[in-house]
């Protein structure tokens, strides 16, 4: 591979890139198989045609070139695999039957043999192309090179050159090529490739940006928070690449059972081409054939590709639709599903406090009010007053007021003078807790038993209003929930809230049972616990105190926006926080399991049956040909149907 080097001034002066090899050259490479496996084809049909002239030296020729040529790639992969692992394969036994066919005088149908067998080994080749196509496409659009802003001068780097607080220039059309946040500007960011959102995002300063996605309006400098082997970008590939390399039970078993079976079918077909000679009285030539027979409608190509395509497919459909699948043993088990646990906040919730009641005294005005509130919280860095600050911004689309500074009174909130008024803004026991209680016939224990908090605003001496806010629920939540009960999926919420905000929370969601006041070592128990009463248990959180508890679960899910603790634990990520895709996630598994029991069936029906015939001398070689290999591709075709 070619390596060009270029060179830039500035700090990040020396990068490499390399040159992609060429696109043909690519095509030959991944259609080869293909291409030997026409050739074959192609070389039968000439040599049949001779031989029907009765020109059987030139035929025989080309049928064997038809066996070198299509048999090339399987039996080069064959020996390789039998030397590797010190045992047969279904490999070697497709050659041991196209060359015993050739000895009895069968050229035509050993060479259609090789040639289906080729065409199958082709379309699994296919397969597994086709399985890692999103991977390829977004590798494809990993931008190479940013523009550098060092010291007000612009500078092209290459991508692996940036490092974590570098400002880089991003022009509309251009691809986002770190992650990172908003600096200056103002755009449209088109996040498909990265979340599966349909729509562009509007993205303002702070806001966060990914690697991979297309800036679609504004010019916008960015900050990079991420080196670039730590991005969400490269994150996906490594997650769905791993996920690809691990094999699933069924198909490690199916490996296992490959290689005693394989000597089976040697033993049987050594008997065969004797015993039958000796008890049936069939002549030497057709017990070597019937053997012949045997040793190609026995060998389980149709049962060794029943599970590799169906999972693979099945993992590629999950990563174009924003589910990293970590291994196909995880989906696969996910499929069996009987209950699931969830986090609350960030998982159920969106993670913030929303405001949600503004509620003041009838002679006060609600818009001065809302507006000297928010000029005092913006002086403070607590959650809640964060909240009501990004409210009131929102609402009121107005300059704040200026004061006279706050005193921070801890515990119970802070206190401010404006325009010769003294505010205090916090809990019931800063404002006064009988007054606070009072308020407005009780209306506080209303909205404290819907699983609110109440901040309390006192100006002078009196209780001027109260704002309530609230971690509120995803709008998709009870829609995710609903699904899932529907499947018959128990579901549970955990939380480390008290139980009156889980109990509201609980009844918002349509979850089945919930259990509050969880610790992360509480969340290890109760999931323990679900596990023996339900077996296979899925737990879904975003925190590190969620961690353990994925760990333990059968099935450990993880929201994409997740901390990075949850995102290695996990063995599923949602790339989108979007919770109605784990019912899609589920009925995919169940698909893949469904359509993975069908080729198992399928394959081993059809090779009973062809053993049946075989022995009864029903079918000949090229019937016995055509439906081992006819079930192969059946099987293979069977298991891409899970990429739609």
């Amino acid at each position: 591979m070619n390596t060009e080097i270029k060179s830039v001034t500035g700090p990040h002066h020396i990068y490499k890139s390399e040159k992609k090899s060429s696109p043909i050259l690519e095509k030959l490479k991944i259609h080869g198989e293909l291409i030997a496996a026409i050739a074959s084809g192609v070389l039968i049909a000439i040599g049949w045609m001779l031989e029907h002239f009765s020109f059987e030296i030139t035929s025989v020729i080309s049928f064997i070139l038809a066996f070198l040529i299509g048999g090339y790639a399987k039996a080069k992969e064959g020996i390789e695999e039998t030397i590797a692992n010190r045992e047969l394969n279904v490999e070697m036994l497709m050659i041991f039957a196209a060359i015993g066919s050739a000895i009895i005088g069968y050229w035509t149908e050993g060479a259609i043999l090789i040639f289906i067998f080729a065409l199958s080994g082709a379309l699994e080749t296919y397969t597994m192309n086709k399985s890692q196509k999103e991977i390829s496409s977004l590798m494809d659009l990993q931008p190479e090179e940013a523009t550098l802003i060092f010291n007000g001068v612009e500078q092209v780097v290459h991508v692996s050159a940036l490092k974590v607080g570098d400002s880089i220039l991003v022009k509309p059309g251009e691809r986002i090529p770190a992650d990172g946040k908003v600096l200056k500007g103002e755009t449209t960011v088109d996040q498909a490739a990265i979340t599966g959102e349909s729509l562009p995002v509007r993205k303002r300063i702070g806001e966060e940006v990914f690697a991979g996605t297309v800036n679609l309006r504004g010019s916008v400098t960015i900050e990079v928070t991420k080196a670039s082997e730590d991005t969400l970008f490269q994150k996906i590939i490594k997650l769905v690449q791993s996920a690809q390399s691990e094999k699933s039970p069924s198909q490690l078993f199916i490996e296992k059972f490959e290689g005693k079976y394989v000597k089976i079918v040697l033993v049987a077909v050594g008997l065969m081409m004797f015993l039958p000679h000796y008890l049936l009285d069939w002549t030497w030539a057709e017990s070597f054939y019937r053997a012949m027979i045997l040793l190609v409608v026995a060998s389980p190509c149709a049962l060794v590709a029943a599970i590799m395509p169906a999972s693979l497919s099945a993992i590629s459909n999950g990563a174009k639709h924003g589910i990293l699948f970590k291994g196909g043993v995880h989906l696969e088990r996910l499929g069996n599903l009987q209950a699931i646990a969830f986090d609350k906040t960030g998982t159920l919730t969106k993670g913030k406090p929303e405001v949600t009641n503004i509620i003041v005294q009838d002679t006060i005005d609600k818009i001065d009010f809302l507006r000297t509130v928010a000029t005092i919280e913006n002086h403070s860095n607590h959650p809640l007053a964060q909240s009501i600050v990004a409210y009131v911004k929102e609402e009121l689309n107005e300059d704040l007021l200026q004061s006279d500074g706050i005193e921070d009174i801890p515990g119970f909130g802070v206190k401010a003078t404006i325009n010769d008024h003294t505010w205090s803004i916090g809990n019931a026991e800063l404002v006064g807790k009988p007054e606070a209680v009072s308020f407005k016939n009780g209306i506080t224990k209303q909205l404290a038993s819907e699983g609110k908090t109440i901040v309390y605003v006192k100006c002078n001496d009196q209780l001027a209003g109260i704002l309530a806010l609230k971690d509120t629920v995803r709008e998709e939540t009870q829609a995710a929930i609903s699904e899932l009960k529907e499947m018959g999926i128990y579901t549970v919420m955990l939380t480390g809230d008290g139980e009156k905000t889980a109990e509201a929370i609980a009844a918002e969601s349509k979850i089945d049972m919930h259990i509050a006041e969880c610790l992360p070592e509480t969340k290890v128990h109760h999931i323990k616990e679900l596990r023996a009463k339900f077996g296979t248990v899925g737990m879904v959180g975003d925190g590190i105190n969620d961690a353990p508890a994925l760990a333990t679960a059968s099935v450990g899910i993880a929201m994409g926006e997740g901390t990075d603790v949850a995102l290695e634990t996990a063995d599923i990520v949602l790339m989108k926080n979007d919770l109605p895709r784990i019912a899609e996630a589920v009925r995919l598994s169940k698909r893949m399991n469904r359509i993975i029991k069908q080729n198992i069936v399928f394959s081993i029906s059809v090779i009973m049956l062809l053993i049946c015939s075989n022995f009864l001398q029903f079918i000949d070689l090229p019937f016995g040909v055509i439906g081992h290999e006819g079930s192969t591709i059946l099987v293979i075709l069977n298991g891409l149907r899970l990429l739609k």
